[in-house]
Parts: structure tokens; sequence; C-alpha cells
């Protein structure tokens, strides 16, 4: 009975951050009505890394990571961190919330296959066949099932390109933080990554005087706001690593499958948006490639 209660404590944490991870695609929509999206991160990671920095502190680990080790967190902070989210947030200026929230289902694959090219990992014709089934399936979200260059050529495929670029960012972060992981801790790797990040967005923030859009700011955009740095950035964080602490990382991943459907019972319900059919099927798709691929993995 002992056994059983961290790990079922570790599966609620992990639920938790795919609660908030998947409603944060939301939340980041409703605030966008009102602020830019240099001022909306910015504000966001600057919360996201004071609430990582308590969570050091009260665990007594070093706030400062050693010397060497800095290169490589500075790239993860520039391309999980700086770019991804650049990338993904005027995406969502462009798309909706739902229609992001799937295509961010097709990380894993990219994961894998970046896994099979710079770790030397198996990438057979399960994978390749899973591979497949996630691309279609994101092609179909896209193009709403009406592939054309007009279908292409609209604002809201231009944004959906832009998330669907942000996966590969994320995948890449995911795999350049493998070794420093193990090293550092997950804590203090992401609280460094994402004070990296939050640096490099200071000098688009003083350019563009993105504390003047504070005053305008309704009760709405700034509960998104805490939300997404305190919720998204330090909490979802902070639980979903307690989880991969605890339980072994493919029981973990299962419920990353959750995070589509989270976003889009939010999306609906918070902000109204319509779910198209070729939207929903599309979804399917990239999950059942996902889930094709990750057990591919596992029975290597």
């Amino acid at each position: 009975m002992t056994s059983e209660r961290p790990a079922l404590a570790a599966r609620l944490a992990a639920f938790a951050a795919i609660v908030l991870w998947g409603v944060s695609f939301v939340a980041t929509k409703a605030a966008l009505r009102e602020v830019s999206p240099v001022t909306l991160l910015f504000t966001r990671f600057a919360l996201g890394v004071g609430v990582l920095f308590l969570i050091l502190k009260l665990r007594r680990e070093p706030l400062v990571p050693p010397r060497d080790a800095w290169p490589m967190l500075a790239l993860m902070g520039f391309v999980g961190i700086f770019l991804h989210q650049m990338i993904q947030v005027h995406g969502l200026t462009l798309t909706t919330a739902v229609r992001t929230g799937w295509l961010i289902g097709l990380t894993p694959i990219w994961s894998a296959v970046l896994a099979a090219v710079f770790l030397g990992e198996g990438f057979g014709p399960r994978k390749v066949f899973g591979l497949l089934l996630g691309m279609a399936g994101a092609l179909l979200v896209i193009t709403r099932g009406e592939l054309s260059s007009g279908t292409l050529a609209l604002p809201a495929t231009r944004g959906d390109l832009l998330i669907l670029a942000s996966t590969i960012t994320w995948a890449i972060y995911t795999v350049l933080g493998g070794a420093i992981l193990k090293r550092l801790g997950s804590a203090r790797t992401t609280t460094a990554a994402m004070f990296v990040g939050w640096a490099l967005l200071i000098p688009f923030f003083v350019s563009s005087s993105g504390w003047q859009e504070y005053r305008d700011l309704s009760s709405t955009s700034v509960i998104a706001i805490v939300f997404l740095g305190v919720g998204c950035s330090g909490l979802g964080y902070l639980f979903w690593y307690a989880a991969l602490e605890r339980i072994e990382a493919s029981q973990v991943a299962v419920f990353l499958y959750l995070e589509p459907l989270v976003t889009l019972l939010a999306a609906v319900a918070l902000l109204g948006e319509s779910v198209a059919v070729s939207t929903v099927l599309g979804g399917i798709l990239v999950l059942v490639g996902v889930l094709v691929v990750q057990t591919a993995r596992s029975h290597r």
C-alpha cells in the first residue's frame, strides 16, 4: 500500500501538469487579445523564473549551475524557451487553440526522429508508419480537409505551420537536455534554461516599451498571464518532473495523449471556438501515429 501511494501521487502530478499545459493555449489566446506576444512571453517567464527560483531555494539546491554547464543551458534556453515560444505564440495569433492542441501532439514523433539521427536509436518500419500517420493527421488539421493553394494561403494555415515548427524546436530542446538533466536535475536545468530564454526577451520588451501595455489589461488578461507564469511555467514543470522522478518515463508520457483533449474542452468552453470534423479526425490520426511510434520505441 505504501508503494502504491507515491505512484498514485506521481500520476496525479503528471495529470495536473497536462491540465495546466492543455489550458495554456487557451490562456495564451485570451491574453493575446490585449497584449503583444513579446510582452506576454516576457511577463510569463519572469513569473515562471521567480517560481522556479523559489522552488530551488526551498529545496536548498544551488541556484547557479556550474560554469561548464552554461553553454548547453544557454543553447537550451534559446531553442526551447525563446525560439520555441516566440514561434508558438505568433502562431497562436493566426490560428485557434483547438488546432494548436492537436498539432502539439506531434512533438514525441519529432523527438523519436531526432533521437534516431543524433543518438543512434532505432527507427524501423513501424516508426516510419507512425511518422506517416502523424504527418497525414497534421496535414488534415492544417488544410481542414481541403488541399489547395487557396487553403494554404489562409492566415490560419500560416499559424498552423508556425505551431508545427514549434513542435520541432521543442523536440530539439528535449534531445539537447538529455545529458544535462541527468547531471543537474530537472529543477536546476529548467530554471537555468528558462532564465536564459527570459533574458533574451528583455531587449525586445524594452525596445517595444512593453510595460506600457500593463495599464490597459483587463482582469481576465491578468489572470491568464499569472496562470501562464505561475501555473504553466512554474508549477507545471514542477509537477511533470516530480512525476518523472517517481515512475517510469513511459508511464508519464501516456498523459501527453490527454493534452489535446484538455485544450479542446477548454477552448470550446472558455473561448467559444468551433471544432471542425476534419480537425478532430486529423487530431486522432496524430495521436495514433504518436502511439505507434512510442510503442515501437518501447519494444525496440
